[in-house]
């Protein structure tokens, strides 16, 4: 497991569990032996090894793999070289994609600002953009596949506006993984991660009598064997043949799940009210000058975040090499504060925080790219 609240757990699955998972994508997707993969996560990641390893194996495609980590240029390059027509990734690197090479285009200047803030123009840009997007990469994708974290809403807007191919899967290495996701071609619901695969079973437990939210919960011949070694946390999470994800969320009336946020991040207000830290985070993250943020609640109750800035556009923005060192912080602390007035003011009044703090150091995360909270305490 990724261990994103905790020590890493080996999770034994068989041959059974992971071909029934990669057989059940046959009703979500068209694929065939014409179609080139382009690999660029861990293939220890069931994700990738499910989705851009049996899959197309299933289907008799060709996958092609990088042998370097994916940074921008070894993506461009493989792009141009493979043009692959489908690929899968987790939503940090689209994410990268848009705040660094689309996004900067349409804030280069207070004309183009205010033009993208109007919604028929920002619709006309995000079309042509999707359109150059789909050039970079390699001109012929027809499937992105994302998953193993939540994709910011804003990031996820642009992908609609765009015509991007895109899909959003949901699962956990427990269920080896997928236990739903979009349909190709079909309408996306935003925020959604599609509904459920064939052959799963999603449930709603504890739901909240008003709001329709409670733990997600599985049934399906993809959930695990169990924990290696470990008779104890497999009780905590497989009950009479149901698999007790630990995520919370909701199902509407036509069968799409929404993800509110893991269990065991949510914040409990001074009111009674649940705060879920990653949906405050994806509000930080829209502004371009951050590249990862965490929330979390001090003892007292109230709540901070630490963010992580993208130091090279900082140092372009104040001309940091023309000034002294104090001075830069001081800027760097009036520019937290302000972004902590603006999210403030996007968010619900019990969700407030009263400080952002600085994380000069990158966050340590998992092989998927998500946060490990365990780390940071306030």
């Amino acid at each position: 497991t990724s261990g994103t609240t905790g020590h890493s757990k080996g999770v034994m699955l068989s041959h059974k569990n992971i071909v029934t998972n990669a057989m059940s994508a046959f009703e979500k997707i068209s694929i065939t032996k014409e179609d080139v993969f382009l690999s660029i996560l861990p293939l220890a990641h069931t994700f990738e090894c499910t989705v851009g390893l049996i899959i197309p194996i299933l289907h008799g495609s060709s996958i092609h793999y990088i042998d370097r980590a994916p940074t921008p240029t070894v993506l461009l390059k493989a792009f141009d070289t493979v043009k692959p027509t489908m690929m899968v990734s987790v939503p940090l690197i689209i994410e990268k994609i848009y705040k660094s090479k689309v996004l900067p285009k349409f804030t280069s200047s207070f004309i183009m600002r205010f033009l993208y803030s109007i919604f028929f123009f920002r619709k006309l840009f995000n079309r042509i953009a999707g359109k150059k997007l789909l050039e970079t990469f390699g001109g012929r994708l027809r499937f992105f596949g994302i998953g193993g974290a939540g994709i910011s809403p804003y990031v996820e807007e642009f992908l609609i506006e765009a015509n991007f191919p895109y899909i959003i899967g949901y699962g956990l290495t427990e269920t080896s993984p997928l236990l739903a996701g979009s349909v190709l071609g079909d309408t996306i619901k935003k925020k959604s991660t599609g509904t459920a695969m064939a052959g799963v079973e999603l449930k709603i437990r504890n739901k909240d009598p008003q709001t329709g939210e409670g733990e997600i919960i599985a049934k399906s011949p993809s959930v695990m064997m169990g924990y290696y070694k470990d008779k104890e946390q497999t009780a905590e999470v497989l009950e009479d043949g149901w698999f007790l994800t630990g995520d919370l969320g909701y199902i509407d009336k036509d069968g799409f799940l929404f993800i509110s946020g893991r269990s065991k991040n949510v914040i409990i207000g001074s009111g009674g009210e649940n705060i879920y830290p990653e949906q405050i985070e994806a509000t930080i993250n829209q502004n371009e000058v951050v590249l990862d943020s965490l929330v979390m609640q001090r003892d007292d109750d109230k709540l901070i975040a630490r963010v992580h800035l993208d130091y090279e556009m900082i140092d372009k923005m104040f001309k940091a090499n023309k000034i002294p060192e104090g001075e830069v912080k001081e800027k760097i602390n009036n520019l937290l504060e302000e972004m902590r007035v603006d999210v403030n003011a996007q968010i619900s009044s019990f969700s407030r925080m009263v400080k952002f703090v600085e994380q000069i150091d990158p966050f340590v995360k998992t092989p998927t790219k998500k946060i490990k909270r365990f780390l940071y305490t306030t």
